[in-house]
């Protein structure tokens, strides 16, 4: 992850929102904080996108509108996001 130092030095990394763009191969996602800064922003294989997003705190999810994006939509509520 990144992380921007705010003014008191505290480092604001809780990600608010997450874009995802699915591809064959390679799921490319970017967080932001609530002060629109990038958290994060990787690309993961397909396998370990479920694994990391187990791990992340409840947020806002945006994500493409393809043939996929269902599948990983009930994948992602099946994991007990909104």
């Amino acid at each position: 992850m990144l992380g921007n130092p705010s003014e008191n030095g505290k480092v604001m990394d809780k990600i608010t929102r997450i874009g995802v763009d699915l591809a064959k191969n390679l799921i490319q996602v970017h967080g932001v904080d609530s002060m629109e800064r990038v958290v994060v922003r990787k690309a993961l294989s397909r396998q370990k996108f479920l694994e990391w997003f187990a791990n992340l705190a409840p947020c806002l999810v945006a994500m493409e509108a393809c043939s996929a994006a269902h599948y990983w939509a009930r994948k992602l509520r099946a994991l007990g996001r909104p």
